[in-house]
């Protein structure tokens, strides 16, 4: 029995096919493999991606991983599906798209969810949202009625980037409480959703797909569909998540008090609750978890960090052509910790919640000209994001989550050796590191969608830890992200004013 996963990121679409019995990936591709999606940004702020090219890529990613002769597509019982979060995708009765999906990244609509906070009372809104209304789903959905009357006007359905590949598949237009919750659009104290968000911003209740169980039916494979992509027609999709729950759940972190974390274009920490938590300048972020249900509380709460990966990156492209991240990595070695004396404010990728709201911007700070060269910039690159992360976490403990371990799948930065030793001592907090992934989280959330598995614990009975990295007991790194921290609360000042 087989399982297929889905994972619609901001760079590429991961799929893999999961083995049910042994748990573990059979086969996995990605499209596209060399390059990374487009993403748009017409003006300073703005970010947006074509959710025809989301499902594009899926077709290929899909046609290819079914190539691996291991793979027996007759075979797969049931979908799973993960997807970048927060994004708004606007459908017509065709269920062709509107306009561009507004992505996770994108700044636009900050003021309008800063201005509904505000009127909606910021006590208020903490408690039955969990969240100021910010910069996610509900706010930007508040933009294109306010500045694209046309599009607001004739749109049937919104949702987010994982239902619409859903759609596609099935045609059906489904959601479910932990989508609600990561738009802003839930109040978690009536268990439905907002009237305070409905009634602030005018919408329509219409345009909410249908409520469904995230673990459960969310539609059955069009017979055109499967003839295009070589599978049986009516497979169940059976799972639908945003990507940072998915990876908590990918890597078994399912009850309160264990944390995951990623590190791809964005960075996150993942703690998870039985309490409905909110941070009083709501710096970090509240969800409904995989498994939240309204009589046995399980939230995520959520640091996210919009720069991180996407810095390495463009360090990668700007300084390092030619080169792979291992090369990178190894020249970065040559450095001594510190990067003697450059640092590096990663907050480039739009605005910043940890911040409130506000766009930071990164910086190069300390650079000699005549001293440092791009083996500096490589490991200040890294030990910035890394410094990123402890500023985050540090407002996480703040509000009573105390990691004693953090749980990481061997992906994107967390393949990185040096990144994860700076990461483990910097945060004093040891990682684990697992060999799974968005997709396959994907796929074995589908398995327990369609009880494959009696429960999530089954579906993961068999992951073992790939390595532990605990905190060196000689570093540095407490006096260097102590520098760190003064320079980037000195430019953090600087742009409040």
């Amino acid at each position: 029995m087989l399982l297929l996963g889905i994972d619609v990121g901001t760079s590429s679409i991961k799929v893999s096919v999961v083995d049910a019995q042994s748990q573990q990936a059979i086969a996995s591709a990605q499209y596209p493999e060399d390059t990374e999606n487009k993403v748009i940004s017409v003006r300073a702020g703005y970010a947006e991606q074509d959710p025809d090219m989301w499902w594009e890529h899926t077709q290929l990613a899909i046609a290819k991983v079914l190539q691996h002769r291991a793979v027996r597509p007759e075979e797969i019982t049931a979908i799973g599906i993960a997807y970048q979060m927060h994004g708004l995708v606007v459908i017509d009765e065709e269920r062709n798209p509107l306009r561009n999906s507004i992505i996770w990244c994108d700044s636009r609509a900050v003021d309008l969810g800063e201005e509904a906070f505000q009127h909606i009372g910021n006590k208020k809104s903490l408690d039955r949202l969990l969240n100021s209304p910010g910069n996610f789903t509900a706010a930007k959905w508040a933009w294109v009625k306010q500045n694209e009357p046309a599009v607001y006007k004739k749109a049937y359905k919104i949702m987010l980037p994982g239902d619409f590949i859903a759609l596609k598949l099935t045609g059906d237009a489904t959601t479910s409480i932990s989508a609600l919750s990561e738009g802003v659009f839930w109040d978690f104290r009536s268990n439905s959703l907002s009237t305070d968000i409905m009634e602030y911003f005018g919408f329509d209740e219409g345009v909410f797909p249908e409520l469904r169980p995230l673990f459960g039916e969310h539609g059955f494979l069009q017979s055109s569909v499967a003839r295009k992509l070589n599978l049986k027609p009516g497979i169940p999709v059976t799972y639908k998540s945003g990507d940072q729950p998915n990876n908590a759940l990918s890597l078994n972190v399912l009850r309160p008090g264990e944390v995951a974390a990623t590190a791809g274009t964005s960075g996150v920490i993942f703690a998870v609750s039985d309490q409905l938590i909110s941070d009083k300048e709501s710096r970090i972020n509240t969800f409904a978890h995989v498994n939240y249900t309204k009589e046995d509380i399980r939230t995520g709460v959520l640091l996210c960090i919009n720069g991180t990966g996407i810095l390495n990156s463009w360090v990668k492209q700007n300084m390092g052509q030619g080169l792979g991240y291992d090369e990178i990595n190894k020249i970065a070695q040559s450095v001594p910790p510190g990067s003697e004396g450059l640092s590096i404010l990663p907050f480039g990728n739009g605005a910043e919640r940890i911040f409130n709201n506000r766009i930071i911007g990164s910086h190069f700070l300390n650079l000699d000209f005549n001293h440092h060269h791009r083996a500096h910039v490589f490991r200040a690159a890294q030990e910035g994001i890394a410094f990123a992360f402890r500023y985050g976490l540090d407002i996480l403990r703040e509000n009573g989550m105390n990691p004693s371990v953090i749980r990481a799948g061997i992906a994107n930065m967390f393949q990185s050796e040096l990144f994860t030793q700076i990461f483990a001592n910097v945060t004093n907090t040891p990682v684990e590191l697992y060999n799974n992934d968005g997709s396959i989280g994907a796929a074995l959330g589908a398995g327990i969608g369609n009880h494959t598995f009696a429960s999530p614990d089954e579906a993961f009975e068999k992951m073992k830890v790939h390595s532990t990295i605990v905190p060196q007991t000689d570093h540095p790194y407490e006096e260097f992200y102590s520098t760190w921290r003064e320079l980037l609360l000195e430019k953090f000042m600087q742009i409040k004013k």
